[in-house]
């Protein structure tokens, strides 16, 4: 799955980041030690398993932080798939640069793709159903817009990007406030139009009382069984958009999906990933 990408200025920032921490003060004093200067090669990084790439976006502007003058040729997308030998990129100029530039450029790109990839499992899993795959919070330091863009180019959406974009509500803020009607009525007096209220419950009585308070935009069923999920959904009866969470394995999805969820976040996307094996060559 295609879509526009985030500005490249977003990105340049972490790239140099992560260029300084694996180039340090030196530089590679081994390129510099053992390649003559002037001498130029052609790259491929090449696909080692199947997957659904993503990381591209940022393997560029790692070799074009490097050095601008290197030829970075993009021949698989971002959120196009990739079988094993496939070329995703090639990269020509200066072989100190692309050496250089490698190792940051594989290990986000590989990391990404492992998200794309996984992701791309999970919403293979809610063909059928109305269920969205989403992500949540529990990402890398610093990698959470780029992580969250491959849960995108996986075919997944993207939930909350951080504390500011909504309000939503746990356990803690529920036990913290009083109670389910002192937390929504608050929610209600802070919010702006632009900006939902979601709320967590555990049980159908939790539900219950969030639906005679009021108030919320979104309710999200936390660690229920698949039979209590689709009581909450004709509970709701369509008066907010019902999010299932907790123990979200790709092997429940389906028969989550099932339950008539519009969303299904899923932590793992993120926090327990594989990368896709992808290699550099001259």
């Amino acid at each position: 799955m295609t879509h526009s990408p985030v500005p490249d200025f977003l990105l340049e920032d972490l790239i140099k980041r992560a260029l300084d921490e694996d180039l340090g003060g030196a530089g590679d004093v081994t390129s510099r030690a053992v390649i003559p200067d002037g001498t130029k090669y052609s790259a491929n990084i090449r696909a080692r398993d199947p997957g659904v790439i993503s990381g591209m976006q940022l393997a560029r502007i790692s070799f074009h932080t490097v050095n601008p003058t290197l030829d970075v040729q993009t021949l698989i997308s971002d959120g196009e798939t990739a079988k094993p030998q496939d070329v995703c990129m090639t990269i020509k100029g200066d072989a100190k640069s692309i050496l250089m530039g490698e190792r940051v450029a594989l290990n986000l790109a590989g990391r990404l793709s492992g998200i794309a990839t996984m992701t791309a499992a999970f919403v293979s899993e809610t063909k059928g159903y109305k269920a969205k795959i989403t992500c949540t919070r529990k990402t890398t330091p610093g990698l959470r817009l780029v992580e969250k863009e491959a849960v995108r180019h996986g075919g997944g959406s993207n939930h909350r990007f951080g504390l500011n974009d909504a309000i939503m509500i746990k356990d803690n803020h529920i036990a913290a406030a009083g109670g389910i009607k002192q937390v929504l009525q608050r929610a209600r007096e802070y919010a702006s139009n632009m900006r939902m209220i979601e709320i967590e419950v555990d049980t159908l009585k939790q539900l219950e009382q969030v639906l005679k308070v009021g108030g919320a935009n979104v309710v999200l069923l936390d660690n229920m069984s698949n039979a209590d999920m689709t009581k909450a959904v004709g509970m709701v009866a369509g008066a907010m958009v019902v999010e299932a969470s907790g123990n979200m394995t790709l092997d429940r999805i389906a028969s989550v999906s099932a339950t008539g969820v519009d969303y299904i976040s899923v932590g793992a996307l993120t926090h327990t990933v594989t990368n896709l094996d992808l290699g550099l060559d001259f």
